[in-house]
């Protein structure tokens, strides 16, 4: 059973930048397929992110596109979000999950993520 954990939401000002950490057990990290999805309060779920386990493959939606940044570290079974320049729109739970495609050709549906954390809260206000 896969599970995964997310750190480092907070309450933080626009413009400020923010770092999430998810760190994942209980599977080959180095075979999974990672992605943060968003939702905000009220709104449908947005996949934000996601990186292929052999790293050939990322996805950045154009609503954080060259703001927000993905990446892993195998060793730590680790992904990491980093966010910078935060808008007011950026704020929700961001949730990591996993893709288990084994060619790395992962999907950017949220429904067809098979393990999900239970997110951490992200709040950009003035």
């Amino acid at each position: 059973q896969v599970q995964l954990v997310e750190f480092g939401g907070g309450l933080v000002q626009p413009g400020a930048s923010l770092r999430l950490s998810c760190v994942v057990s209980g599977g080959d990290f180095s075979r999974l397929n990672m992605a943060w999805i968003r939702q905000a309060a009220g709104k449908e779920r947005e996949f934000v992110t996601a990186i292929s386990f052999h790293v050939q493959k990322i996805y950045t939606a154009d609503s954080v596109k060259g703001r927000f940044t993905i990446s892993r570290d195998n060793n730590r079974n680790t992904v990491y979000l980093q966010m910078n320049n935060l808008t007011l729109e950026d704020t929700a739970t961001y949730y990591c999950a996993v893709d288990f495609v084994p060619t790395g050709n992962y999907s950017t549906n949220p429904s067809e993520y098979d393990y999900w954390g239970r997110g951490t809260q992200v709040t950009v206000s003035s």
